[in-house]
């Protein structure tokens, strides 16, 4: 990635911008601007975020934000209530108060003497989700969104469940915010009153697990936020960015398909980061895209981005099973139209209505190679060599490839099937088989077949009723070559990405089809990017470097498979500002083979921040379990100035399995 250190225009940053709004909360913005925008003024890029912007977010924000600036725009950098240097308190994601305040602050950013009355909003995960929701708010000023590894449903394309399966990062993420909002303010920024202010939010501190899980079904609780419910309702141009490796792989193409203002997708090998810098490579100049977006619906320049393709895709070759890839070898393909009337979709037959049924009983520890659910520190979170998996699933094994084959789009499995249980899940995995046996996953699917009728109105299975459900796998652009086979591989457990059924689960399959979407072979790149470039980087000083370790155990006597996962996030001192931050997430799940309720998460977070003489430090714990009937989930908070403990708080909760 090329440093650029010169640009059209000077610029000047502002740390710590008051902006009040109607109820008179102060939020706290970070800026950049040129520094004639007050003669000459620019449009507002506005980034609107919980993961405080003094530390958490400074090293992309370093990249990016005075890029822009330089180029004409003024970069808004607000944390939300609750979190960084703010006042106020935060309640949940996404609620109405965070969307009202974005509104609030695109028409403060709107009326100052800096800006020329146009505003575009961006963001990566919940930046990219809560620009798209107040895309949909209409607020007059805000003209486009560049939204990055988002989702269009909250329910059924997020981190909290997938095909009605309950994901396990539901837990995680949780336990991620319990420990990002607990953190203080910044002496420096908001004075004496950091105190007062730290414990009133310790105080106040959500264990959101508690709040999610009381929603197992899409009710309206997860429809609010969700554009898909109307996206008639975004008005402003949007451009999605997606990668491969990331969690959200279907939110480009639904994107496209659905909304109705002027739209554009791209989706690459990456992880959950931004594409000027993340991997796998390629990386692209995701900036200047950026730019030529920003450039044309918020200062009228004809760029010509209403004539780039709908769809741009890497389409992945095949590679060997590994927990981490520097990059993936492939092409950009591209679509003038999505959904494509080039693509077509072959109906292949894996297990006829006259065939011996097959019986799909999976032990527990099936899914252990699938990787994390959005892979986020360049580690070893990739899906492994899925072998293992395989042998735990029944798998359909195609014949080998004479010509290969381009999947792009994504795949469903229609099946007949009969569940021994009242409540069943089942993974479809699709897999790219080498000829010396080794297994990649090309992409999967999940389904809690007592939603196989409606998420909103799941309803218990019958045992031994026949039932018919479709199972959709997500999006996937992957070459298949000559000498390799497909495998579909079916399984009722996927532990740990998803909690396991309250009892053990056989299912009888008596059909299967797989809908295996093939486009036309590429034959080499159809469109192209601009090299990646970014600003100076964040000016730091490195006391302790990252790490990302994953350990995985079995106990040979009692069979329990324990996998432990540390990220240490190393620690930092900013060189301008002197604050050091440094912090370490440790989960550990485990489970039984043969037992579903010994399933177990633990986390425990550390979090630390100091300048000179002033140090504080948080300890975030949280676990949960189930019985058949209820989950069982508990939480603490500690919290530390200097070697002093000032705060601690305790959470217990029971919540009622509903059909899951």
């Amino acid at each position: 990635m090329k440093t650029i250190t010169t640009f059209p225009r000077k610029t000047v940053e502002h740390p710590d911008i008051g902006i009040i709004m109607p109820d008179g909360c102060r939020l706290s913005a970070r800026v950049w601007m040129p520094e004639d925008a007050g003669k000459n003024p620019v449009p507002a890029i506005l980034e609107h975020l919980p993961y405080r912007k003094r530390d958490g977010t400074t090293y992309r924000d370093c990249l990016t934000h005075p890029w822009f600036a330089g180029h004409g725009y003024a970069c808004i950098r607000v944390d939300m209530r609750g979190n960084g240097d703010l006042q106020g308190l935060m309640e949940d994601e996404y609620t109405e108060q965070e969307l009202q305040d974005a509104c609030d602050v695109i028409a403060w950013a709107a009326s100052q003497p800096w800006c020329n009355g146009n505003v575009g909003m961006m963001g990566i995960s919940w930046g990219g989700f809560n620009s798209l929701q107040v895309a949909a708010k209409q607020p007059p000023a805000l003209k486009a969104v560049i939204s990055l590894c988002s989702t269009v449903d909250r329910y059924a394309d997020d981190i909290h469940y997938k095909g009605g399966c309950l994901l396990n990062e539901n837990f995680g993420w949780a336990s991620t915010m319990l420990s990002y909002s607990s953190r203080p303010p910044d002496p420096a920024i908001v004075g004496e009153s950091w105190r007062e202010m730290w414990l009133e939010r310790l105080e106040n501190q959500p264990f959101l697990l508690k709040t999610w899980l009381a929603h197992q079904a899409r009710d309206a609780y997860w429809k609010r936020g969700s554009v898909c419910e109307d996206f008639a309702a975004i008005q402003a141009a949007v451009l999605s960015i997606g990668g491969w490796h990331d969690g959200y792989r279907n939110t480009v193409a639904n994107l496209v398909e659905g909304v109705k203002a002027p739209v554009k997708g791209v989706i690459g090998p990456w992880i959950h980061k931004y594409p000027h810098y993340a991997a796998p490579e390629p990386r692209i100049g995701f900036l200047q895209e950026a730019l030529r977006w920003w450039d044309r619906w918020l200062k009228g320049v004809d760029t010509g981005v209403e004539n780039d393709p709908a769809y741009r895709a890497w389409l992945m070759d095949s590679v060997r099973p590994a927990r981490w890839h520097d990059a993936r070898p492939g092409r950009w393909i591209a679509e003038a139209a999505w959904p494509s009337p080039r693509i077509a979709t072959r109906a292949i037959d894996l297990l006829d209505r006259g065939a011996e049924p097959v019986i799909v009983g999976s032990r527990q520890d099936c899914g252990l190679e699938g990787g994390e659910y959005f892979p986020f520190t360049f580690g070893p979170e990739l899906p492994g060599d899925q072998r293992g998996d395989d042998a735990l699933s029944v798998c359909f094994d195609l014949p080998p490839l004479t010509e290969p084959i381009d999947v792009v789009g994504a795949a469903q499995l229609e099946i007949a099937v009969r569940a021994d249980r009242p409540q069943a899940n089942i993974a479809v995995r699709l897999c790219d088989v080498h000829p010396d046996g080794a297994s990649e996953l090309i992409s999967y699917g999940l389904l809690n077949l007592t939603h196989h009728a409606s998420h909103e109105c799941p309803q218990a299975l019958v045992p031994g009723a026949e039932i018919s459900a479709t199972v959709l796998l997500d999006q996937a652009a992957y070459r298949v070559p000559v000498g390799h086979r497909l495998r579909v591989a079916i399984s009722t457990a996927y532990w740990p990405m998803i909690w396991p059924s309250p009892e053990p689960v056989a299912l009888t399959l008596s059909s299967a089809r797989l809908m295996l979407p093939v486009r036309p072979l590429a034959t080499g790149d159809e469109t192209s990017f601009q090299p990646p470039e970014a600003a100076a980087p964040w000016r730091t000083e490195q006391l302790r470097p990252a790490n990302s370790e994953r350990h995985l155990g079995r106990d040979q006597k009692t069979g329990i498979v324990t996998l432990a996962i540390v990220d240490d996030s190393g620690e930092v001192r900013d060189l301008d500002h002197g604050l050091t931050t440094g912090g370490i997430a440790r989960e550990t799940w485990t489970i039984g083979p043969d037992d579903p309720l010994s399933a177990r998460g633990e986390t425990h977070w550390t979090a630390t921040l100091s300048r000179n003489e002033w140090s504080v430090r948080t300890e975030t714990f949280t676990a949960i379990r189930s019985d058949r009937e209820n989950f069982h989930l508990t939480a603490r908070i500690e919290a530390y100035e200097g070697e002093k403990l000032i705060f601690e708080r305790d959470f217990e909760e029971k919540i009622r399995r509903d059909h899951v």
